[in-house]
């Protein structure tokens, strides 16, 4: 019998896709299931975006392409960083991948192999500990305070050092927890990577989603030291609604682009040749777009913290950015696999079990979601949680 890879055999299966398979299949029977797994927004491509796609597939563009993408994409990228981010790449610093999940595993595997230890605070998005497993290197999970909004601090940061330490991965506006680093904990926690020339990677993909006014800020912008050691991931899924085009990018420091851009060539070739070109749009188009998408993710935002604050045994950091909201359910004595199970057996609200990030405490919603999809399914969760008090 033919034996499996031990790197595939270390992975964790994915409990988001159990809850997720389990309310499909009661909705395929007719069941009226409230859905707060999605993480990808719930409005469509514009119009623009696609025509642009669209154009370029009827006038033949579907060849290959450099691996590294489009030359005027990566320049549009360029600029991009440039003007919104005060980053200075050029548009050979930049590759762009299939999705920015496939960028942010380019930069593990280009950068980490056996022996090297990965930071990852938690709770972090499911997929960073799996992509350093299968680079062979080993998280280390750093545990972050809801009473710091879930951010690791540069003392967290030193005491998980050890001289393994390769990189330490951020995720600002974060998955699941919408936190955002301020520019003054972003440099100080840059400071501590500075002493032993750790890399960063600055998962960047929710910038644009961000509320109050919350300033969003680049790492590698904080100076050419720190951008020397910083590797920025970024895409078009979140901000334009592309999560099924497969885009996201890369802009790191010469060395490191090129070794991304050379297992890019060994493994996926180019992205999609005509996604490339709605992507350019993207960045050249109008922006209004995503100002719209940002207003009804803040009007369901704050529906759902004022819910989720009344009911009795729930605490939950208010988030800044992305579309997740993060419950703390450990009053009520069941473990978040537990609670979801439950709660989709017995008020039929899919939610996702906080194990999958890292903290068994809570459970993940997102937002990306229609208003009455909210209302509905905040009024069972309510329900829910008394019937578990009483």
């Amino acid at each position: 019998m033919q034996q499996l890879a031990q790197r595939a055999t270390t992975l964790t299966p994915s409990l988001t896709l159990a809850i997720d398979a389990k309310a499909k299949k009661l909705k395929a029977e007719g069941v009226d299931v409230c859905g707060f797994g999605a993480g990808e927004p719930d409005f469509d491509t514009p119009q623009f975006i696609k025509d642009a796609a669209a154009q370029a597939l009827a006038a033949g563009f579907t060849k290959y392409t450099p691996s590294s993408g489009i030359p005027d994409l990566r320049t549009a990228i360029a600029e991009k960083l440039k003007s919104e981010n005060d980053l200075d790449y050029k548009p050979s610093q930049i590759i762009v991948n299939c999705g920015a999940k496939h960028s942010c595993y380019n930069v593990v595997l280009a950068t980490c192999q056996a022996g090297d230890e990965v930071i990852i605070p938690a709770p972090y998005w499911l997929s960073y500990p799996e992509m350093v497993k299968l680079a062979d290197a080993s998280p280390v999970i750093v545990q972050t305070q809801e009473a710091n909004s879930f951010k690791i601090t540069p003392d967290e940061f030193r005491d998980a050092m050890t001289p393994a330490t390769k990189l330490i991965i951020l995720n600002s506006p974060g998955n699941p927890t919408g936190s955002v680093y301020s520019r003054e904990e972003l440099r100080a926690l840059a400071e501590v990577a500075l002493e032993e020339d750790i890399l960063m990677l600055s998962d960047e993909i929710y910038e644009k989603i961000a509320y109050d006014n919350v300033e969003i800020v680049s790492l590698a912008s904080l100076g050419k030291d720190i951008c020397d050691l910083t590797i920025t991931v970024n895409g078009f899924s979140k901000a334009y609604a592309m999560t099924g085009w497969r885009l996201g990018y890369v802009a790191a420091p010469e060395p490191i682009a090129a070794a991304i851009d050379s297992i890019q060539s060994h493994s996926t070739s180019n992205p999609t040749s005509f996604a490339q070109k709605g992507a350019l749009a993207a960045l050249k188009g109008d922006q209004s777009f995503v100002g719209e998408m940002v207003k009804a993710f803040a009007e369901r935002r704050a529906y759902m913290y004022d819910r989720f604050a009344k009911i009795p045994g729930i605490t939950c950091v208010k988030p800044m950015g992305a579309f997740y909201m993060l419950p703390n359910i450990s009053s009520f004595g069941l473990t978040s696999a537990a609670f979801c199970t439950r709660l989709l057996d017995e008020q039929k609200v899919a939610v996702v079990p906080g194990v999958a990030f890292g903290s068994d405490a809570h459970v993940r919603l997102s937002y990306a979601c229609s208003m009455e999809n909210i209302q509905k399914g905040l009024d069972r969760i309510e329900a829910f949680c008394g019937s578990l008090a009483r």
